[in-house]
């Protein structure tokens, strides 16, 4: 037996427990995996410090991620509402619904609400609008009557198939000159902020105590 890799193996599980302590991976092997890969494709693609806008008067790169971030979700949003500009759909969030509801089938209106990130009062007008549509149907749970299940109609179907090209294209614009392996390296970077800010949305904690709450839960340095 090689013991010098064993060790090597153990030291790695020691650091993936002390990294993982608010769980932001799974805690099994799949998220130990997951840790290993991400930290050696991170190691394997060590590149020079990029610049941003600010930096040289001491701006934060947290600050300028969470404005491209904000740029980025601006420019998207124009080129859905050019998606959308000849069809019956109010807003992104119309087809967007549709699409979640096409690809994993029905299910209970705050479900659906939950997976776009959308407050219930929010999520909740456009699921009326939907249905005044006629684009989705409700039925009743047959789990819990108290609960609506909710699922895309054939007429939701072709509205939705009417405007796919578009969308498509759409989308195709948003990833913009990316490279297909810079698309993969973005993609694992979002999945993993993703993943710590979806169990901090799912806690619907209340917005005068969510940036104190989640300074104090995750140890951010002020």
């Amino acid at each position: 037996m090689n013991y010098k890799v064993t060790k090597e193996v153990i030291s790695l599980l020691e650091q993936f427990e002390k990294e993982n302590v608010k769980q932001y991976y799974p805690n099994d092997i799949n998220g130990f995996k997951q840790w290993v890969a991400e930290a050696s494709f991170a190691e394997n693609n060590k590149k020079e410090e990029p610049y941003w806008e600010g930096k040289e008067t001491g701006r934060s790169p947290e600050s300028a991620i969470s404005t491209l971030l904000v740029h980025l979700n601006r420019y998207a949003k124009n080129y859905s509402k050019s998606a959308i500009s000849d069809s019956d759909f109010v807003t992104q969030e119309d087809f967007i619904y549709l699409i979640n509801l096409k690809a994993f089938g029905q299910m209970t209106k705050m479900e659906l609400i939950k997976r776009n990130i959308h407050d219930k009062p929010v999520g909740m007008l456009i699921i009326t609008r939907l249905l005044k549509n006629g684009w989705i149907r409700q039925t009743e749970s047959d789990i819990d009557r108290r609960n609506k299940l909710i699922s895309i109609s054939e007429k939701g179907k072709d509205a939705l198939e009417k405007q796919m090209t578009k969308i498509r294209m759409a989308t195709d614009i948003v990833a913009g000159n990316l490279t297909y392996s810079e698309k993969m390296e973005l993609i694992r970077m979002l999945n993993k902020l993703d993943r710590f800010h979806y169990p901090i949305f799912s806690k619907n904690i209340e917005s005068k105590d969510l940036i104190s709450t989640v300074y104090q839960e995750y140890s951010f340095k002020n």
